[in-house]
């Protein structure tokens, strides 16, 4: 009898033994689906892995010709598959197709593939009814952004490198794409410009249960280079494809900003601001249209909110405001 319990005794040491590692790494599990498909379920520490250009065809893309009709600005919409309302709502307001201040502006949207079927057919659907959607075939995740990113800087690269500018931004986001125009214009940068929201101090967080956990192993120095918030940032079409040929000579990082970051360090480009004042919000901003008409960028916005603000937005174009 003594012995049956010493041997379920040492059974049950063993299992907690193996839970406590498995939650010691982080619930991390990384599962290769094909050469070119990557899932990465992981909230803390994962095997990194590095990026490499041209992984894979393009499952959905725009059908354009951008050196026959050239864009000003192209928006790239990071979403996921089940974000279809917001991809409506910014359809239905700032990310609609024209001219703003006689430049072309276009939206795109960045996204991964799902597991889920349902979800799947729709986004399929939804490709070839707008035409919109940027598509490769890897597993849509909060860890797999940079892959998505690259994404959308490799579509520029080889479909668009004639459009004069590019924002990468997120499906959650107000974007005031009448003064960004303006300010882009009244700059009149067209090479090696990079801005956003600047992060010009930031340390990597150690602490394996934020979102926002980096291990010393995937980035082991104590400070970020430079970098913009992901929630928004703007860059001159030949940043694009300059990140694009350094990027597989860079360390991957999982956060999409630091990587890109970490890119313009090693191409020595400097970040610069859009304008005198703080337009980038990276930040929910209470709205107000007199507020809004001159900040390019608010986060946390929701669908209805968007397409609330927007149109006060349009409606007061024409009204002087105090303090202006």
């Amino acid at each position: 009898m003594f012995s049956l319990k010493m041997m379920a005794s040492m059974r049950l040491r063993k299992m907690m033994t193996f839970i406590v590692t498995l939650m010691s790494a982080g619930f991390c599990l990384l599962i290769k689906l094909n050469s070119d498909r990557l899932c990465i379920f992981c909230q803390a520490k994962y095997e990194v892995i590095s990026y490499k250009r041209d992984s894979g065809n393009f499952l959905n893309q725009p059908h354009v010709n951008c050196s026959r009709d050239t864009p000003f600005l192209v928006i790239l919409v990071t979403s996921s598959p089940g974000q279809s309302n917001a991809r409506t709502a910014i359809r239905e307001t700032w990310g609609k197709k024209g001219l703003v201040a006689n430049k072309r502006i276009v939206t795109y949207f960045l996204l991964g593939t799902t597991l889920n079927h349902n979800d799947h057919m729709a986004v399929t659907a939804e490709s070839v009814k707008y035409k919109d959607i940027i598509q490769k075939d890897f597993i849509d995740t909060y860890y797999n952004l940079t892959l998505k990113t690259m994404m959308g800087i490799e579509w520029i690269h080889k479909f668009c490198p004639q459009s004069s500018f590019v924002m990468k931004t997120d499906s959650d986001m107000f974007v005031n794409t009448y003064y960004l125009t303006e300010l882009l214009v009244k700059r009149n940068r067209n090479t090696r410009f990079f801005t956003g929201f600047l992060k010009l101090n930031d340390r990597p967080v150690r602490q394996w249960l934020s979102k926002w956990y980096v291990s010393k192993y995937e980035y082991p120095g104590n400070k970020y280079p430079p970098f913009c918030s992901g929630t928004g940032y703007v860059f001159s079409t030949d940043v694009a494809s300059q990140v694009y040929n350094i990027s597989e000579n860079v360390p991957f990082v999982k956060l999409e900003d630091v990587f890109i970051g970490l890119c313009l360090a090693e191409l020595n480009i400097k970040l610069e601001e859009l304008s005198s004042k703080q337009t980038f919000f990276p930040e929910r901003l209470d709205f107000s249209p007199c507020r809004f008409k001159k900040i390019v960028t608010s986060h946390f916005v929701k669908p209805y909110e968007l397409r609330t603000y927007w149109n006060a937005l349009e409606q007061s174009m024409d009204q002087e405001c105090s303090g202006g």
